[in-house]
């Protein structure tokens, strides 16, 4: 008990640190995510441009394996870790450590068959073959480096140490992006740089990363001894699985500009990777508030602290949403605003694009932590089944409804849509309160918050951005001010039961939280 005690005291302490560092890393994503993509259409185009994120997309593809174990490690170490079972945290370790590399050797082949096919099976900008390949192989290669050198990050997750995996984070997208400008600036714009620069990045990123977890978990040591022949079966077990799921997930969200690409060109591959851009950044949002948490209801799990855990989440579930109506419903209200201010005049008739990507991830969002009870309970083979199939309708419908209607890459979207928001609208708060045994609707009533608020901050900001004619700058100030302004006071007094006040707050650093209080 009084480990348990100690536990949960250490997680709320560290909790302020670790959304600070959530915040950082996010503000630094935003910072370069939107200055990135002005300045690569700039230099490179927007045809040129749309092969970076396709890169990224099919990297994920090639990965899928690797990301799947990943995931399968992160349980099964984080549990050991939390038990304080080092001998067995080393089995585990050492196991993924020797598996994993391995897995990513026998990879190397059938990326560099990809990245040679790369020009024969995707629309490239003229003249940009060879930094096509060049990119993939780069992309690739820092993904790899990333996934392998994860065997050690997730000792920073077990720890509840996001602050520390935040930095490693910081680390890779400061040097990447510092890196490529560097290099277009010496050597001019090039697909071929960008393979490098992400290269680099992951490199110097993975041996932060060693270092920190050796700091803070010295109870692991990399010894083929250690390797458990009978550990293979439990990570692979919830792996392959999780390869399924992985599968479906990336028909879900990483599909889009591959099929774009490939039905409509370059530049239209371009113009939709400029609004799924948007989505990123939001996603980063949502990232820095749930992944606080992830640790956390494994750490509940582990100490078997079931009904502690039911309540978190579902207040995090309302919280999540509350607080990403903001962005989401800013973003989809004033979309023209935004793109104007963006990336120029030229490209504002994107705004219904962006609507139709952005709008309907409020049920996405605010869901997150449930994907981690998943996790924590092994339950992860009907997930993995209903993504699998649901990802393959997802693709299925994505051709479809181009073709059918003549909709062009809005069809794309709209399949997206319909599908992402029955799969996490419906089916997954379901089975998450079947894996729990509560009621049906216990954690789909936490999400109806979330979701009225998105609609109403978007039907608020586009009817102001409507009515003041003014620059497209002083527009997104002034809407984006009043409206958060009024939405904050309404919701903390009116939307939030004490709990949720005070779990919020246990969010908070110390001073923040001293005022608040």
């Amino acid at each position: 008990m009084q480990t348990e005690t100690n536990t949960n005291q250490h997680f709320a302490a560290q909790l302020p640190r670790n959304l600070a560092a959530n915040i950082a890393y996010f503000l630094v994503n935003v910072v370069i995510g939107v200055l990135l993509v002005p300045y690569f259409i700039d230099t490179l185009g927007v045809a040129a441009y749309g092969l970076i994120p396709l890169a990224t997309s099919i990297t994920g593809y090639v990965a899928i394996v690797v990301q799947s174990l990943n995931t399968s490690v992160s349980r099964f170490l984080t549990v050991d870790l939390q038990r304080e079972d080092y001998a067995a945290a080393n089995r585990t370790f050492n196991t993924a450590f020797f598996g994993l590399s391995a897995v990513i050797l026998l990879m190397a082949p059938i990326i560099l068959t990809v990245a040679y096919f790369i020009p024969a099976i995707f629309s490239i900008p003229e003249g940009q073959e060879s930094g096509a390949v060049l990119l993939f192989l780069g992309v690739s290669a820092a993904f790899m480096i990333r996934s392998w050198s994860g065997n050690f990050t997730v000792q920073l997750f077990a720890y509840n140490r996001l602050d520390l995996q935040n930095l490693v984070n910081i680390t890779n997208i400061v040097i990447q992006t510092g890196l490529i400008v560097l290099l277009f600036t010496l050597l001019g714009p090039d697909l071929g740089l960008i393979g490098g620069a992400y290269l680099a990045g992951a490199v110097v990123a993975s041996g932060v990363s060693i270092a920190l977890a050796q700091q803070v978990c010295p109870y692991l040591r990399v010894s083929i001894h250690s390797f458990d022949r009978s550990k293979v079966k439990d990570l692979c077990g919830m792996g392959w699985w999780s390869v399924v799921n992985q599968i479906g997930v990336l028909l879900f969200l990483q599909i889009d500009l591959i099929v774009v690409n490939l039905l409509f060109g370059a530049t239209s591959a371009g113009e939709y990777a400029i609004a799924l851009q948007l989505s990123v950044l939001l996603q980063a949002i949502s990232g820095t508030i749930g992944g606080v948490l992830t640790p956390t209801i494994l750490s509940y799990y582990a100490n078997k602290q079931t009904k502690t855990l039911i309540k978190v989440t579902k207040s995090t579930i309302k919280l999540i949403g509350l607080i990403m109506a903001i962005p989401l419903g800013l973003v989809c209200g004033l979309a023209p605003q935004i793109l104007k201010f963006w990336v120029g005049s030229d490209l504002a008739f994107l705004a219904p694009l962006v609507i139709l990507i952005i709008g309907p991830r409020i049920t996405t969002f605010s869901i997150s932590p449930l994907f981690t009870i998943n996790i924590a309970y092994n339950r992860v083979r009907v997930p993995g089944i209903v993504t699998f199939f649901m990802g393959i309708a997802n693709f299925g419908l994505a051709i479809a409804l181009p073709l059918l209607t003549g909709w062009g890459y809005y069809g794309v979207a709209a399949a997206g849509a319909i599908v992402l928001t029955l799969k996490n609208a419906l089916f997954t708060p379901w089975y998450a309160t079947k894996v729990l045994g509560v009621g049906t609707h216990t954690f789909t009533r936490s999400m109806l918050p979330g979701i009225v608020a998105t609609v109403l901050i978007g039907i608020a900001a586009a009817t102001l951005g409507a009515v003041l004619q003014l620059p497209a700058q002083v527009t997104l100030t002034v809407v984006g001010a009043a409206i958060t302004l009024v939405y904050l006071v309404a919701v903390w007094e009116l939307g939030l039961s004490g709990f949720e006040r005070e779990l919020f707050v246990s969010y908070l650093p110390p001073t923040l939280r001293r005022i608040i209080v």
